[in-house]
């Protein structure tokens, strides 16, 4: 109100301003509001802490594409459109022809040409009231909808889902809802790095699982600052091979977690029960095969390789029981029929004993503390002390911006504290 004279800006000129104006400067004035913070001595901008939160869009709840509804509805397509060529070959099978097309995921095109001409090969044959009616139905409807169906796989992308209100959010599983029941809603995954409770950096994503927003979260602090963190704390949600190699190319110190972490922590005072688990299996790393509990040498097998939905290529190794028959232990074991098979990321698993070893130690048992107590509390600031459990604007370029803004006052309100 100071700066501009008391005099009063239209909502659409500030919201003008926030859109255009902000939209490709805003990641650059909240990094020059961190840099100041750190000239000041508040926070330590090379060791973050790093977690994630949804937070619900401003979408229509009920107003949702879902790519298997999509998949399903195209391979019903295929499906009907095989067995009307089918039965027109069982009935004009020489003015048909031999050469049968592809039914697998048919374009628009494709079923269009198809039909024409099975129209052609029945003229004039005596034919069935329904075929006649699938055909005209499939005439005037399939090729529309498969086009509609082309353009929202198109803005799906690799996600499961949109919201039809605004297309960059996904349905994900939220834990605060109004029918308190874990909802799927429309939603964005909101990532922060945190240091004594300022945020340090954060981007938003449209996928719900946080494996796959460690690596964008961390260039895009790259590309505000310049270099990488010299340390990364954080939960077992990030414990990924494709995670703990990145961090490990770039000399980043990795507190993070790996899913059966705290499992393995509770072995040191209570066995665990899983009998199928690897790490409950003997090594015997001269003749390169595990020991059962049961005595059973599980010998190699082969090698392959894996990739995940990133492009992550992973190498396995085979392992294979010679005979699980009769086995005491087969209920829990859980053998197949050819006998127990073990899948083993030897990669992976190196990277898990070197976690395991940094979060263990006096400084990993602390940083597992801090962070908790670090980057949390900076979500429940913004979703319950502010109000911000709701985005108020649509589209992932102005979510950014709007989340741009919210971090800036959160980092500013804190220092003036």
């Amino acid at each position: 109100m100071w700066l501009a004279g008391m005099q009063r800006p239209d909502h659409h000129t500030i919201n003008r301003f926030r859109s255009e104006r902000l939209r490709d400067v805003i990641g650059q004035i909240f990094a020059q509001v961190v840099l100041l913070l750190h000239e000041e001595g508040l926070l330590d901008i090379k060791e973050v802490y790093t977690d994630g939160t949804k937070i619900e869009a401003n979408a229509n709840r009920y107003t949702f594409v879902w790519g298997k509804a999509i998949k399903k509805n195209k391979e019903r397509i295929s499906k009907q459109l095989k067995e009307l060529w089918e039965y027109a070959g069982s009935v004009a099978s020489a003015e048909l022809g031999s050469q049968e097309p592809d039914f697998v995921n048919p374009t628009a095109e494709k079923v269009t040409q198809t039909v024409e001409k099975i129209n052609q090969a029945l003229e004039g044959k005596q034919v069935d009231k329904k075929v006649k009616q699938k055909l005209n139905y499939a005439k005037k409807n399939w090729p529309g909808k498969l086009e509609e169906y082309a353009q929202k796989e198109e803005v799906l992308g690799d996600r499961n889902s949109y919201s039809k209100t605004d297309p960059d959010a996904t349905f994900m599983r939220m834990k605060e809802d109004h029918m308190k029941n874990g909802q799927l809603k429309p939603a964005y995954n909101l990532q922060l790095s945190t240091h004594g409770q300022f945020v340090v950096n954060y981007s938003i994503h449209p996928n719900p699982n946080d494996t796959l927003t460690l690596k964008p979260h961390l260039e895009l602090y790259q590309s505000r600052y310049g270099f990488y963190p010299s340390v990364c704390t954080a939960d077992a949600g990030y414990g990924s091979e494709e995670n703990y190699s990145y961090l490990e190319e770039n000399s980043i110190e990795a507190f993070v977690k790996y899913g059966l972490f705290h499992k393995e922590l509770g072995q040191e005072s209570k066995p665990n029960r899983t009998i199928g688990l690897l790490e409950n299996l003997y090594y015997d790393s001269e003749k390169d095969r595990y020991i059962c509990p049961m005595g059973q040498p599980m010998e190699a097998s082969g090698k392959s390789t894996r990739k995940t939905s990133t492009g992550f290529e992973q190498q396995l190794h085979h392992y294979r029981a010679k005979n699980c028959i009769g086995c005491p232990l087969a209920a829990s074991c859980k053998p197949g029929k050819d006998g127990k098979v073990l899948q083993v990321n030897r990669q992976l698993q190196l990277h898990k004993a070197r976690a395991k070893s940094l979060l263990t130690s006096q400084e990993g048992k602390q940083k597992r503390k801090q962070r908790a107590t670090d980057v949390e509390p900076v979500f429940g600031n913004l979703k319950f002390n502010k109000g911000r459990g709701r985005f108020m604007l649509r589209g992932k370029e102005k979510v950014a911006v709007e989340t741009g803004l919210l971090v800036i006052a959160h980092n500013l309100a804190k220092m003036a504290r």
